[in-house]
C-alpha cells in the first residue's frame, strides 16, 4: 500500500512537472524575441521624422524613438541618454554647419554610432562622412526597404554606403577637381594583383567586405586579407581613402592583363 502511494505521489508530481513546461517555454520565446532599441532621430523636418519612426517601428519592434530637430538638443540628449544604439542624424538642420555639427557630435558620444540621413547626393560629401566617423549615409530618396536594410547592417556593426550613389559618381564639379588632384598613379595599380584589382573595384562600388566575398566567392577572411594589402600598396591609411582615390579608375583596362 505504502509502495502504491508513493508511486502515485510520484506519478502526481510529474504530472505537475509537465505542467509546467508551457511557462518555460513562453519564458524561453521571451528571450529569443529580436532586441529592441534605442535610437534618436536628430531632424528638423517633422514628416521626416515622422517617416523614419514608422521604418524603424514596423523593421525594428519595441525600439524606444526620441526625436529632436536641432544639434544642441541632440548633443543634449545624447549625454542625457548614453545608452543609445544609433543616432540618425539630418545634414542640414540648425546647428549642423554641414559636416562640423558630425564631428562635434562624434566629439561628444564616440561610443555611439552616427548615421548621416540627408537629401545630399554628392558622392565625396557621402565619403567625407564616413571619414569624420558616420558609419554610414541613408539619402532621403532610398526606399522604405533600403533603408530598414541599412540600419539593420548598421546596428550589425557594419558600414553602410549608398552603392547607387558611389557606383555613379554623382559629385560637383568643384569636388572633383580637387579629387583629381590626388588620384592613383598607373604604377600603383599595376602593383595589385587581378584579384586586388576586383577587391577594390568593388570597394569604390560601396560594397562591405561580407558582400565582396560573396560577390567574389570567396571568404570575407580573404577579403580582409586583400583589403589589408590594397590599403599598404596604394599608401593610404583606410578604406575611405582607397575609395577616395579610386573612384574615377576604369578597372576594365587594368583587368584586361
Amino acid at each position: 500500500m505504502l509502495n502504491e502511494l508513493d508511486a502515485a505521489l510520484s506519478s502526481e508530481t510529474r504530472y505537475h512537472d509537465s505542467e509546467a513546461i508551457p511557462d518555460t517555454e513562453n519564458r524561453q520565446v521571451e528571450t529569443s524575441m529580436e532586441p529592441a532599441y534605442k535610437i534618436l532621430i536628430a531632424d528638423d523636418h517633422p514628416l521626416f521624422r515622422e517617416a523614419i519612426s514608422s521604418v524603424i517601428a514596423s523593421g525594428f519592434a519595441g525600439s524606444e524613438i526620441i526625436e529632436t530637430a536641432d544639434l544642441d538638443s541632440a548633443l543634449e540628449l545624447t549625454r542625457e541618454n548614453d545608452d543609445l544604439d544609433l543616432i540618425l542624424l539630418d545634414l542640414n538642420m540648425p546647428g549642423m554647419h554641414g559636416l562640423n555639427g558630425l564631428i562635434t557630435l562624434r566629439n561628444e558620444a564616440p561610443t555611439i554610432p552616427v548615421v548621416i540621413v540627408s537629401a545630399e547626393e554628392d558622392k565625396q560629401v557621402v565619403l567625407q562622412a564616413i571619414t569624420y566617423g558616420a558609419c554610414g549615409f541613408i539619402t532621403k530618396s532610398s526606399p522604405r526597404a533600403q533603408m530598414t536594410e541599412a540600419i539593420q547592417q548598421i546596428l550589425n556593426g557594419n558600414v553602410y554606403l549608398p552603392s547607387d550613389i558611389i557606383r555613379t559618381g554623382k559629385e560637383s564639379s568643384s569636388r572633383r577637381s580637387r579629387h583629381e588632384d590626388n588620384p592613383i598613379s598607373p604604377e600603383l595599380l599595376n602593383s595589385l594583383t587581378r584579384r586586388q584589382l576586383l577587391v577594390l573595384e568593388r570597394m569604390s562600388k560601396g560594397e562591405s567586405n561580407k558582400q565582396i566575398a560573396y560577390n567574389l566567392n570567396i571568404a570575407e577572411t580573404t577579403v580582409k586579407a586583400h583589403v589589408s594589402a590594397i590599403l599598404r600598396k596604394l599608401g593610404v591609411h583606410n578604406r575611405v581613402q582607397a575609395i577616395l582615390s579610386a573612384s574615377d579608375v576604369d578597372f576594365s583596362q587594368y583587368l584586361k592583363r
